[in-house]
This record gives structure tokens, C-alpha cells and sequence, in this order.
């Protein structure tokens, strides 16, 4: 059963990376890319939605929302652009460069998002004391 999980882990890992190349494929189109967007940023986010120290409700989210975030992409992404992808996949890792830049992207975006909220909570506050 644990070899089976690993073998799972392992899929996903490489579906990723597919859609990763999938995503700058300029024949996928916007929503499909929007999707893969949404679901690798998520995917690569040390910040989850529900925290995992949450007992069984905290590893829910990444067990059911990156699967089917990637199944979502999957379909949505054009049979040949998705092969060329797989294929690219299987034959050339993603560089350690192109890693750190996702990654800066994905915490540039979230502070942007906490901005944007804490923004939202501030207006919230002042007009309720009026």
C-alpha cells in the first residue's frame, strides 16, 4: 500500500511538472492556464488554506483540492499540447532558477492578497466606529 501511494505521489509530481510546461505552451488556452495557475501556485504554496495541524480536516484540502485542481487542467488543456508537455516532462526537469522565481512569485502573491484583505479590514473598522 505504501508503494502504491509513493507511485501516486510520483504521478502527481510529474503531472505537474507537464502542466508546468503545458501552462507556457502558447497553444493552451487562457482559462486552462488561469486553472494551472491557480492550482500550481496552490500546489507549491507553503500556506494553505486550512492549516494541517488541524486534526484529519487540515491534510483534507491538499488530498482533494491539488488532485482535482490538476484533474480540472487536464481537461481543460488540448490532447496534443498536453502530450508535447508529458513528453517534455519526462525528458527535462524544470531548473533550480525557474524553482526560486515560482516561488517568489507565489509569496509575492500572497502578500499582495494579505494587502488586499488587510486593506478591506481596515475600511471595515474605521466606518464601524462612525
Amino acid at each position: 500500500m505504501l508503494s502504491a501511494l509513493r507511485n501516486r505521489a510520483r504521478a502527481l509530481k510529474s503531472e505537474l511538472v507537464a502542466l508546468y510546461y503545458a501552462a507556457r505552451d502558447p497553444r493552451t488556452p487562457w482559462h486552462a492556464r488561469l486553472v494551472m495557475l491557480v492550482t500550481l501556485a496552490y500546489a507549491a504554496s507553503p500556506i494553505d488554506l486550512i492549516p494541517d495541524f488541524i486534526p484529519v480536516i487540515g491534510y483534507l484540502d491538499d488530498l482533494l483540492l491539488v488532485p482535482a485542481g490538476i484533474a480540472l487542467s487536464i481537461r481543460l488543456v488540448p490532447a496534443d499540447v498536453l502530450r508535447d508537455a508529458r513528453q517534455r516532462a519526462a525528458t527535462t526537469p524544470i531548473s533550480k532558477r525557474a524553482n526560486w522565481i515560482v516561488g517568489g512569485l507565489i509569496l509575492v502573491l500572497w502578500v499582495l492578497l494579505l494587502l488586499v484583505i488587510g486593506r478591506y479590514v481596515w475600511a471595515w473598522w474605521r466606518t464601524r466606529d462612525e
